[in-house]
């Protein structure tokens, strides 16, 4: 499964691949939500791993602009936050989230959360 971290804090990006990659994934990261767009329809990934709290355009700006697209509205997407009171999952799943967790994300959990996502995706559009 090929999964894009879009995350702008550094170590937190390297550890989400560190951990997903160690889990079979192929991981991309990128740090800014401008430069994820171009990127997700040039390789489109199964999963993408979205901080909220992103500068410039925030990560609810971005799923709404790929949940409006016809070629990357299918493609999961995981709210990450350390901001529950300014990016609650009601508004994550408003925005189009399929997916939402609060930092620090458990490292342990986190390879299956994606799958298990990825599977009850699956089975809701068969």
């Amino acid at each position: 499964m090929k999964i894009l971290v879009i995350e702008n804090q550094p170590i937190e990006l390297k550890l989400a691949g560190l951990v997903l990659e160690a889990a079979g994934f192929t991981v991309n990261g990128i740090d800014a939500a401008e430069q994820a767009f171009a990127s997700i329809k040039a390789d489109r990934p199964q999963v993408i791993l979205l901080d909220m709290g992103l500068p410039g355009m925030d990560g609810l700006a971005l799923v709404r602009l790929l949940k409006a697209d016809p070629e990357t509205a299918s493609i999961h997407v995981v709210a990450v936050t350390s901001y529950p009171e300014k990016f609650s999952r009601a508004k994550a799943v408003e925005a189009g989230c399929d997916g939402y967790l609060l930092k620090p994300i458990s490292t342990r959990t986190l390879p299956q959360e994606l799958s298990d996502l990825v599977d009850r995706g699956t089975r809701d559009e068969q």
